[in-house]
């Protein structure tokens, strides 16, 4: 079957049905189950049609699905499904849950409104303020890596391997990228695309390693210039825009946003002046956690390039935390609808509060992450609780069956599907095991009754693949000519 021929019978199917999973698609269309191609046309058809704006995905792994994307038809408007929803469980304001009955709104019924320089301009370092001093007095206390003064970007040097890939997938994960955090070490590390995934995701990601590499290894700068937010943005839309020549260039033509009824600058003039105030209003700013509050709201809000603008919003956040030892913001746990709907609110209302709130509980979370107290509070602990047993056997037999690194996630996904969970419940799983796997060393193997000898084997089968797969890698990357 012709992917067009998948991609209509999957629109077909969705007039009946509010999702549908890759295995749906393949069994209405009489593919064999076992047919690993057929699964993979199925795959790619969906694919297509998110890349198209018809469908988005929801949910991770096996438990994904796709959905038609909400859209407003023929003078019909659409309901936003419950604000509040998306922010369960991250601690609100009174501000910020008054601004959400606002953006639950149908978009129709919400007034259009253009960029509104009075915003940016109205901000003034110092004394203007979107983290109450609260917060940002625990922010220093809880960002701070130890009372020692160590040289700018000193902490993410240390912990660059896990930065690149937390901060890579959970930003890639926001903008809609399917691969998982193991898929993603793979890439990172030994340069191997998941099989079955579009290329442009692979793309994605490596692009964020890319920059976030970039960010560290400029962090002796004392200043953020206009050219750094250029280069970051540069290297993270690398041979992704339309036009190449706009990667890293302020943009020349009007965009539009979907699911807004903010409208962008429309005039180059005013987006060259505004972003050169926003520069320099963010070089005044004396504390990193406001930088970083700043960052976040003004580069998505002015939308200063031709796409790629929230993930350089979220590097860029980084460069005061990076430069000053701080613990990172990795977006950890941050779900795309609620990040969404907090940039809504900048956008259509230049309200701050949604956004301040998701960054305080997103930097906590981030904060226990890269803490040496690790063991937090949350559902990650209360899945391991849980599923102590099932979590030490799926383990176990990954290293003990010598499952090479190519196979992870698949072995991960047929063995979580072996226990007949629901699909959130599975999915969490999936991530817990996933976390597992990625932080299993010779001093801890032990939890998962793995003997000496097992582990050895396995590491050992592991580390050969990733040499095997780097060198060709270096080689490739010597040869890549340098662009002008």
């Amino acid at each position: 079957m012709k992917k067009t021929d998948l991609e209509n019978l999957i629109l077909r199917l969705l007039e009946g049905s509010s999702s549908l999973s890759v295995h749906d698609v393949a069994m209405s269309a009489g593919f064999s189950k076992s047919d690993e191609t057929q699964r993979k046309a199925v795959q790619r058809a969906f694919t297509a049609l998110v890349k198209r704006g018809l469908l988005e995905p929801k949910g991770e792994a096996r438990a994904r699905v796709y959905a038609k994307r909400a859209t407003e038809e023929a003078g019909e408007p659409t309901t936003d499904a419950r604000s509040d929803d998306v922010f369960e469980g991250i601690p609100l304001s009174g501000h910020s849950k008054k601004l959400l009955e606002y953006l639950g709104r149908p978009q129709k019924a919400r007034k259009p409104v253009g960029y509104d320089p009075k915003f940016l301009r109205s901000y003034v370092p110092n004394r203007s303020f979107y983290l109450s001093a609260a917060l940002r007095e625990e922010f220093h206390k809880i960002g701070k890596v130890e009372e020692a003064v160590r040289p700018a970007g000193t902490y993410a040097r240390n912990i660059l391997d896990r930065l690149l890939i937390d901060l890579s997938w959970n930003s890639s994960r926001l903008e809609g990228n399917t691969y998982s955090m193991l898929e993603t070490k793979r890439l990172i590390e030994l340069g191997e695309s998941a099989p079955g995934k579009d290329v442009a995701e692979a793309q994605m990601i490596l692009n964020h390693k890319a920059a976030i590499e970039y960010i560290v290894d400029s962090s002796d700068e004392t200043q953020i210039g206009s050219q750094t937010v250029c280069n970051v943005h540069a290297l993270l839309s690398d041979n992704l825009l339309g036009d190449p020549g706009a990667s890293g260039r302020l943009r020349r033509i009007a965009v539009k946003i979907s699911g807004t009824v903010y409208e962008p600058i429309d005039n180059p003039h005013l987006l060259n002046e505004c972003f050169e105030l926003f520069v320099e209003k963010l070089n005044l700013i004396h504390d990193p956690f406001e930088r970083a509050v700043f960052s976040l709201a003004h580069i998505a809000y002015l939308q200063a390039f031709e796409d790629v603008n929230k993930r350089t919003a979220r590097l860029v956040a980084n460069i005061p935390l990076i430069r000053g030892n701080l613990k990172p913001l990795s977006f950890q746990d941050v779900e795309k609808e609620s990040y969404a709907k907090a940039m809504l609110g900048v956008y259509e209302k230049n309200d701050v509060s949604l956004c301040t709130d998701l960054f305080a509980w997103a930097y906590r979370r981030s904060c226990l992450r890269y803490s040496a107290i690790q063991q937090s509070l949350g559902e990650p602990n209360l899945m391991k609780i849980k599923f102590r047993t099932q979590i030490q056997d799926i383990v176990r037999a990954l290293v003990a069956g010598k499952v090479p690194g190519t196979q992870w996630v698949s072995e991960i996904n047929q063995q979580v599907e072996r226990l007949g969970l629901p699909g959130e419940e599975a999915r969490r799983l999936f991530v817990v095991v996933e976390e597992e796997v990625l932080n299993l060393h010779e001093g801890n193997f032990v939890r998962f009754k793995i003997r000496p000898s097992e582990f050895k084997e396995w590491n050992a089968l592991n580390m050969a693949e990733a040499r095997t797969k780097a060198e060709p890698q270096k080689m490739k990357s010597r040869a890549k000519p340098k662009k002008k």
